[in-house]
């Protein structure tokens, strides 16, 4: 299984995907970032609530893309749903594969290890010890997770709970499956 993953996306990175769109972003991130930190006066809690936000956004939209572009069909479980997140989702959009790994007994909450993470090259954070205990300046990525799995009726909380730019060992996301939601239809439509 695990390998089929790492090849189809490989094929998609390769054959189908912009890769400009990804090196755009993570080369203009960083000014996001410092922008936001403008914006908001250094309050580091509400610069990671806006990263989110953005990315939230940009997971219920780019889940469409990737389900078009990946022709996957509805994992058989929250493992499976990892693997493809790693394997898959940020082969093609960012060209990392994250390590899954941190598993819970009930199988309801992992880990994602970045061993790189396209958005921290060329950045340092602010001289400030305040943004090196708060700021996760990744943080949209905690929203794209939320959002994209919402849109595929997986509700989970992600946070990251340490980062390389912030003097940790290594960068580490954290996601746990808080339910699976149900297929609804909206009122009035059958």
């Amino acid at each position: 299984m695990s390998k089929s993953l790492r090849i189809a996306s490989d094929d998609i990175w390769k054959n189908k995907v912009e890769k400009v769109n990804a090196e755009v972003f993570t080369l203009t991130y960083g000014s996001i970032v410092a922008q936001l930190v403008r914006d908001f006066k250094n309050d580091y809690n509400q610069v990671n609530a806006q990263l989110e936000k953005m990315g939230y956004n940009i997971g219920i939209r780019l889940i469409e893309e990737f389900l078009a572009k990946t022709n996957q069909g509805r994992c058989s479980s929250f493992k499976e749903t990892a693997e493809v997140i790693s394997k898959v989702g940020f082969k093609i959009f960012l060209n990392i594969t994250p390590q899954v790994t941190n598993w819970s007994t009930d199988s309801k909450q992992f880990s994602l290890i970045f061993d790189e993470n396209p958005l921290e090259e060329f950045v340092e954070l602010p001289d400030d010890e305040k943004a090196k205990q708060q700021l996760w300046y990744s943080n949209v990525l905690v929203g794209v997770l939320k959002g994209a799995l919402e849109m595929v009726q997986l509700d989970v909380d992600a946070e990251f709970v340490s980062d390389v730019l912030r003097g940790d060992d290594r960068t580490e996301l954290k996601l746990k499956l808080n339910r699976v939601l149900k297929d609804e239809i909206p009122t009035g439509e059958d």
